[in-house]
């Protein structure tokens, strides 16, 4: 399958995230700039983290007003599938395509390290690789990663299985609601997380829990 990746100033794991798909799909991905109009026949877009626009405003409110991210919105209401990781995720909530809001961490600190998830639902193109329950490691580091939705859609993430991560074993780095850690939309198509699977994909990276989501949203080994 083909893979995009967008970019847009002060994201920097973008070089990340192109390793991780190269490695796993054994082709590079397409470089997406944010000024494209349009993004060409792919399965996969990605959005990975960083500090898109320094965080101005609010995190990924100037990036997800860029003319690549409108030709993405386009994209995912064709049915291409669409992961955004950290400040991608910010980004997908700003643009509409995910519901919610990611504020400062409780702790009012950065955090990076690494954490525990618990897979909560595997009937996804992104998770299908895991178990239900499963947990697994995944390294986090951000600001704003406090995950908030008011009741009504808080509701709904619950009562339809939106959910497809959630911070495990008391790890939950940044007060999100519920130990929300990553979220789907209701066609199962966009998916948004706070921690980056792209940095535990081989040995290099100490360990490989991250890997299974990219060969789930790559249709490898599945």
């Amino acid at each position: 399958m083909k893979s995009a990746v967008i970019l847009l100033p002060g994201l920097n794991r973008d070089q990340d995230m192109i390793a991780a798909l190269t490695k796993i799909s054994g082709k590079p991905p397409v470089m997406i700039w944010q000024t494209e109009t349009e993004i060409p026949d792919v399965d996969l877009i990605v959005i990975p983290g960083g500090f898109s626009y320094g965080d101005y405003l609010r995190c990924g409110a100037i990036g997800a007003r860029m003319p690549a991210l409108r030709a993405l919105a386009e994209k995912a209401a064709k049915g291409v599938r669409v992961l955004g990781v950290c400040n991608g995720f910010q980004i997908l909530l700003e643009t509409g395509l995910l519901p919610g809001a990611l504020m400062r961490n409780a702790s009012l600190k950065f955090v990076c390290k690494e954490i525990s998830l618990e897979v909560t639902n595997v009937d996804t193109a992104f998770t299908r690789g895991y178990e239900k329950g499963q947990i697994i490691r995944c390294p986090v580091a951000h600001h704003d990663g406090n995950y908030f939705a008011d009741p009504q859609t808080l509701a709904d993430l619950e009562d339809n299985d939106r959910i497809t991560f959630r911070y495990a074993e008391n790890t939950n780095p940044n007060g999100s609601i519920n130990d929300i850690a990553g979220i789907i939309n209701k066609q199962g198509n966009v998916m948004g997380m706070m921690p980056h699977p792209e940095n535990l994909i081989e040995a290099a990276h100490g360990g490989s829990d991250g890997r299974a989501l990219f060969e789930s949203a790559l249709d490898i080994a599945v």
